[in-house]
């Protein structure tokens, strides 16, 4: 009986720990993204990284153009980490857009949580040609 309750034991304690800790900090690391983003980002990325109008290549009236969808379906997976990373930082003014930098508002963990948020909007074959280039 002893025995017995020693394996069990061992069984049940064995799950609770997590031998994957690479996968459990990237999976932190999406969920600091995403409220990150949705402190930062959502108001003009829009709520699953859409975007907010049909066509973002064109300039609206003010002469800028609109946040670029983020999920997959624009331009974003074209670019590697350190871009990805100076546009989150420098912001989108010289590119012709209105975003703000972040450098001075962000610490690197909640930047690097962004990329890896942006990173899991993409379609999952997106994510792997994404991860075969720049990873």
């Amino acid at each position: 009986m002893k025995r017995l309750v020693l394996v069990l034991a061992t069984v049940f304690l064995t799950g609770c720990f997590n031998n994957d800790d690479v996968d459990v900090q990237a999976t932190d690391s999406v969920t600091l993204g995403e409220t990150t983003f949705k402190k930062n980002c959502i108001s003009c990325h829009g709520k699953e990284g859409q975007g907010l109008v049909k066509d973002w290549k064109k300039t609206q009236e003010n002469g800028k153009y609109p946040a670029p969808p983020i999920n997959g379906t624009a331009h974003a997976f074209h670019h590697s980490p350190k871009a990805l990373l100076t546009t989150i930082n420098d912001g989108g003014v010289i590119l012709g857009g209105w975003m703000p930098g972040f450098k001075d508002q962000l610490n690197e963990v909640e930047k690097q949580g962004l990329l890896d948020y942006i990173h899991s909007l993409w379609p999952s074959e997106l994510q792997k040609k994404y991860d075969e280039k720049f990873k």
